[in-house]
C-alpha cells in the first residue's frame, strides 16, 4: 500500500488575519493540487481550462462555468487536465459571513455543491466575485456589508442551481427545528472533528446545558454525542474510499481520540472494519477508475 502524509487541514489564520473573515483570490492551476480540506468554506467558479475536481472522493469534470462551493465537512483535490491551465475565481469565508438562517438552509442539506452555470448563471456570479475584488482592493466604509451581501447572493444563487447529490432522499430543511437546535448544527458541521464539549456547544446556541441536550436529541432523533460521532465516522469513510491513508491518520483526522474506539465504533455502523471496506473497495474496483459524476 502506497503511505501518504496526512492531506493537509488549511487554517483561518494561515489565510485570513484576526480582523478578517474572509479572503478572494483568482488563481491559476497548471499542476495537481493534492488531497486536502479547510478550517473554512470554499467557493469557486471555473473561468477557463478543463480537468477533474475530486470532491469527498467523487470525480467531477470541470470546465467554465463550474461552481462549487465546499464546507469543512468536504476534502477535495484539483487535477487540471494534461497541457491545461485552470483558471478560476476562489473564495474563502467563515460562518462570520453568513446569516444563522442562510447557513441553516444551506448546510442543512449534507453535502457539497457542485455544479455548472449557463450563461446567464455565470455572468452573475462573476459581477459578484469582481464586486468583492474591487473592495477588498479599495476597502472603504461599509465595504464589509458589501463583501458579505456578495457572497450570500453567490451562495443563494448557487443553492438555487444545484440539485441535491441523492434527490430521491434529498428534504427540505425541517424549519421546525429550534432556531439554537440549527446554529448548533450548522457549528458542528464546521468543528466536529475538533475536541467538542457538550457544554460549550450549549453555550454557543445560548441554552443550558441541560435543555440543549434535551432539545437536540428530541428535534434532532439522536443525542448531542451519537451526531458528532456519525459525522466523524462518516468523514472516516470518505476517507478510507478515497484515498490510501493509513487508518491510524484517519482515525485521528476524523476527530477521535483513541483507535480501538474508533475501529469499534465504525464497525459497529458499517459493519465491517475499515481494513475490510478497504479491501472490499480493492477488490470492487478491479483496478478501474471510479465512473465520474455530472455536475
Amino acid at each position: 500500500m502506497k503511505i501518504q502524509h496526512l492531506p493537509e487541514r488549511l487554517l483561518n489564520d494561515q489565510y485570513m488575519d484576526s480582523l478578517s473573515s474572509f479572503r478572494m483570490y483568482r488563481h491559476t492551476l497548471d499542476q495537481e493540487i493534492g488531497t486536502h480540506w479547510h478550517q473554512f468554506y470554499e467557493l469557486g467558479l471555473v473561468v477557463s481550462g478543463t480537468g477533474t475536481h475530486h470532491v469527498n472522493g467523487v470525480p467531477f469534470r470541470v470546465e467554465r462555468g463550474h461552481a462549487f462551493l465546499l464546507t469543512p465537512a468536504d476534502f477535495h483535490r484539483i487535477v487540471p487536465d494534461a497541457g491545461q491551465t485552470l483558471r478560476l475565481y476562489n473564495l474563502i469565508f467563515t460562518e462570520r459571513m453568513v446569516s444563522d438562517d442562510l447557513a441553516g438552509r444551506l448546510f442543512e442539506r449534507g453535502n457539497a455543491y457542485s455544479c455548472e452555470y449557463g450563461q446567464e448563471e455565470y455572468a452573475n456570479a462573476e459581477h459578484e466575485f469582481e464586486r468583492i475584488i474591487r473592495e477588498s482592493d479599495n476597502w472603504r466604509e461599509l465595504s464589509g456589508i458589501v463583501v458579505k451581501g456578495c457572497i450570500e447572493r453567490l451562495l443563494v444563487d448557487l443553492c438555487r442551481s444545484c440539485p441535491p447529490s441523492d434527490a430521491k432522499s434529498y428534504k427540505e430543511p425541517d424549519l421546525s427545528i429550534h432556531p439554537s437546535i440549527r446554529k448548533a448544527l450548522v457549528y458542528l458541521q464546521h468543528h466536529f472533528r475538533e475536541q467538542l464539549l457538550l457544554e460549550d456547544v450549549a453555550r454557543f446556541s445560548g441554552l443550558s446545558v441541560n435543555y440543549f441536550s434535551e432539545s437536540f436529541s428530541k428535534q434532532t432523533g439522536h443525542t448531542f454525542q451519537t451526531h458528532v460521532r456519525d459525522m466523524r465516522l462518516g468523514f472516516a469513510k470518505s476517507l478510507i474510499e478515497a484515498t490510501d491513508l493509513p487508518i491510524t491518520e484517519i482515525c485521528y483526522a476524523a476527530g477521535f481520540n483513541t483507535l480501538a474506539y474508533f475501529l469499534r465504533a465504525f464497525k459497529a455502523r458499517y459493519r465491517m472494519s475499515p481494513r475490510q471496506l478497504r479491501g472490499s473497495m480493492a477488490t470492487g474496483a478491479g483496478g478501474g477508475e471510479r465512473e465520474e459524476a455530472n455536475g
